[in-house]
């Protein structure tokens, strides 16, 4: 291999390159090629006429484009009661939560942003991540200083907002039974090159949360994850939201949603199985146990049917499914239409039938192609509406979304006959089939 000096076993790109041209083995023609290559993009970039100059950086602008992000990308996973949003007449109100007092989680490795640490001098707040390893003393958990305390407590002047970083169950279901309102945050930090082990909370957050909601039914939770979890205590949290890595004003967006100054409208981009029995795999990963370099096989079995459309194949219910999110208000779909030909063109009717103004992300799913029974993703929208506001949804499908790969041809298919499709909230809250469309 001779990619970069953190990937090859020996620095190449030095002498052993050299050597190798003056040798022959690599051409010269070759060195030029590779040469030419970068010249070129530099040239065209421009950096030789008009060279980068370093400027200061804006963190406040930059900060209020990453909370439009995390407002939109938001979920809403679960709202029994209309517990959210909150109402402003809470007295009492526990926020529990590892370093909430001092920010939100940024994800590592790629995913991390060097954000404005709101003190000049000072670094980000984070912790040294606790392993050995060629990298393990340059990664940190890192967190935007944008706490979601600070910004609950802003939020509720009149209310006594307490504070309990979670670390002592007794301590936090103690302070719980007194509140008037639990919020309790879920914390999983994951970076690149790195496997989750498992899909509970780490460092015994479930068994924190759930003996918090247990004792005081009045509560919310939000996490802040890369990817879904398992929720043991799902039953018992009335209201759950998904924040992810919300960025450098990721405190405030979150409250925003949880005091209802913005109707949230994101949409799961994953399935969030019940328990990892749904997945694939299972048992423990292929290589997983097997010293460094030890190569190894992977069999796909599930071939293409990965994510929802694996729950789709084995008929399995998830947790929650591909593109869902609830929103404060609710909406309608009606006048679905489909047109064939080369490919399909839709056209359906999204109405908001609540009462306050919200977004809504339509989906539309094939789910039949030419009698072949499937469940596929084939376009979607984002609308926001004001109550009781209609307005008509046309989205035409990538014709490549209607192929199916037949390895006895070989190659991808576009099947004459009957298309069937479907609009809805997500993978699994479809209307049934309304019309065809014959290509």
């Amino acid at each position: 291999q001779q990619s970069a000096k953190e990937l090859d076993a020996a620095f190449w790109f030095g002498e052993p390159l050299k050597k190798e041209v003056e040798d022959g083995t690599v051409p010269e023609s070759r060195l030029s090629d590779m040469v030419q290559r970068i010249l070129y993009a530099q040239i065209a970039s421009g950096i030789f006429d008009s060279p980068p100059q370093k400027t200061p950086i804006d963190y406040a602008n930059n900060a209020e484009v990453s909370r439009a992000a995390a407002e939109e990308g938001i979920v809403l996973l679960k709202n029994d009661g209309g517990v959210l949003p909150l109402a402003k007449t809470a007295q009492t109100i526990l926020v529990i939560g590892d370093y909430v007092e001092k920010g939100v989680m940024s994800g590592g490795g790629s995913s991390n942003v060097t954000g404005d640490s709101g003190t000049p001098g000072l670094p980000q707040p984070g912790l040294p991540m606790s392993a050995e390893g060629q990298f393990a003393q340059y990664v940190k958990e890192q967190y935007h200083a944008s706490s979601p305390l600070t910004a609950i407590r802003a939020r509720a002047p009149q209310a006594k907002v307490l504070f309990d970083n979670g670390r002592s169950l007794h301590d936090a279901v103690r302070k719980a039974r007194t509140a008037d309102l639990v919020i309790v945050f879920g914390n999983q930090w994951m970076t690149e090159s790195l496997d989750a082990p498992d899909m509970y909370l780490p460092r015994g957050q479930d068994a924190v949360i759930a003996a918090v909601t247990a004792a005081n039914p009045k509560n919310v939770v939000v996490l802040q994850t890369g990817g879904p979890v398992t929720m043991p205590w799902v039953d018992q949290a009335p209201a759950i939201l998904s924040a992810w890595y919300s960025g450098a004003r990721g405190g405030e967006a979150i409250a925003d949603v949880l005091f209802g100054d913005v109707n949230p409208s994101g949409h799961l981009p994953m399935t969030f199985p019940r328990d990892i029995a749904q997945t694939p795999r299972p048992a423990v990963l292929d290589g997983f146990d097997l010293p460094a370099k030890v190569q190894f096989d992977v069999t796909y079995h599930e071939g293409a049917d990965v994510g929802y459309r694996w729950f789709a194949k084995t008929d399995a219910t998830p947790l929650f499914p591909f593109g869902h999110g609830l929103s404060y208000t609710t909406f309608g779909y009606s006048d679905l239409k489909v047109k064939g030909g080369d490919t399909l063109s839709v056209s359906f009717k999204v109405t908001n039938t609540g009462k306050v103004t919200g977004k809504d992300a339509p989906q539309v799913y094939l789910t039949d192609a030419a009698g072949r029974k499937l469940l596929r993703l084939i376009g979607f929208d984002k609308v926001d509406l004001k109550p009781g506001e209609q307005r008509t949804v046309a989205l035409t499908a990538d014709a490549r979304l209607l192929a199916h790969y037949y390895e006895t041809t070989p190659g991808w298919v576009i099947a004459g006959g009957n298309y069937g499709v479907a609009v809805g909230h997500s993978g699994v809250q479809c209307q049934p089939d309304l019309s065809f469309g014959e290509r």
